[in-house]
């Protein structure tokens, strides 16, 4: 069986990492760079960092930021926000990325994700979903959750996988930030709908939610920003604990 991975998600606004609820309410939580070399050396399996404000404010990613925080750690590194074309992956990439994560750029030139899949693999792309239930089905959202559209979450989830992307971070609009836990039920239904593996994101606020996306979400990685930022959860504690229920992580 292969292990679950655990990724601490530094959302980054203005240089800083920042963190909120149901995407709004941003508060400040720390240097990335210096985060990102704690959460390498604590055990974190990946880091994802999120330009947060790179689509909305119309720039690219910060790239270097994304080159320092590179040089800080020895652990995969997903990079995304702002990103919409083959040569804003080459700069992340050349810079210390091992994966770039799409979203709305991908909803809107679909093709994008085709494209960046032949170019670069499979293995390195990663399509964000976020999505929030709105009367009762769960509705792709854009641009920092600020802009609805008509996508249906599962079936653009299916989508990405046919046109090449190599995993999915859904994050519940909903859930996040709340610490209530993660969307299990809808993680569940993702992960037995596609073929590529599934990132749980949204709503991590106990050990306990991390071991409930695993066995009932059925996710293959789960992400969490402020329960590792104010040092709610220690990634050592957590992944003791995954282990003694009997989910297979890297210790």
């Amino acid at each position: 069986m292969l292990t679950k991975r655990i990724i601490p998600c530094l959302d980054i606004k203005n240089g800083r990492t920042v963190k909120g609820v149901n995407f709004v309410d941003l508060r400040d939580a720390g240097d990335p760079v210096e985060l990102a070399r704690i959460y390498a050396k604590a055990g974190a399996d990946e880091l994802v960092f999120l330009d947060i404000s790179a689509t909305e404010e119309r720039r690219k990613t910060l790239a270097e930021l994304v080159l320092r925080v590179a040089e800080a750690i020895n652990i995969p590194f997903t990079v995304g926000g702002g990103i919409s074309s083959i040569d804003d992956v080459a700069i992340l990439l050349k810079n210390g990325a091992d994966k770039v994560c799409i979203n709305s750029a991908a909803v809107r030139n679909p093709e994008l994700i085709n494209e960046l899949a032949s170019k670069y693999g499979s293995q390195c792309i990663v399509v964000a979903i976020d999505a929030k239930q709105i009367n009762q089905e769960w509705k792709v959202h854009l641009v920092g959750g600020k802009v609805p559209t008509e996508h249906n979450l599962f079936d653009w989830a299916l989508e990405v996988e046919q046109r090449g992307a190599g995993e999915i971070l859904f994050t519940s609009m909903d859930h996040d930030g709340t610490k209530n836990g993660f969307a299990n039920k809808a993680l569940s239904e993702l992960s037995s709908l596609v073929n590529i593996p599934v990132i749980a994101s949204g709503g991590a606020g106990t050990i306990a939610h991390f071991t409930d996306t695993f066995k009932n979400g059925n996710a293959d990685a789960a992400l969490a920003a402020s329960v590792f930022h104010f040092k709610e959860i220690a990634i050592s504690d957590l992944k003791n604990t995954l282990k003694q229920q009997g989910i297979p992580v890297r210790t």
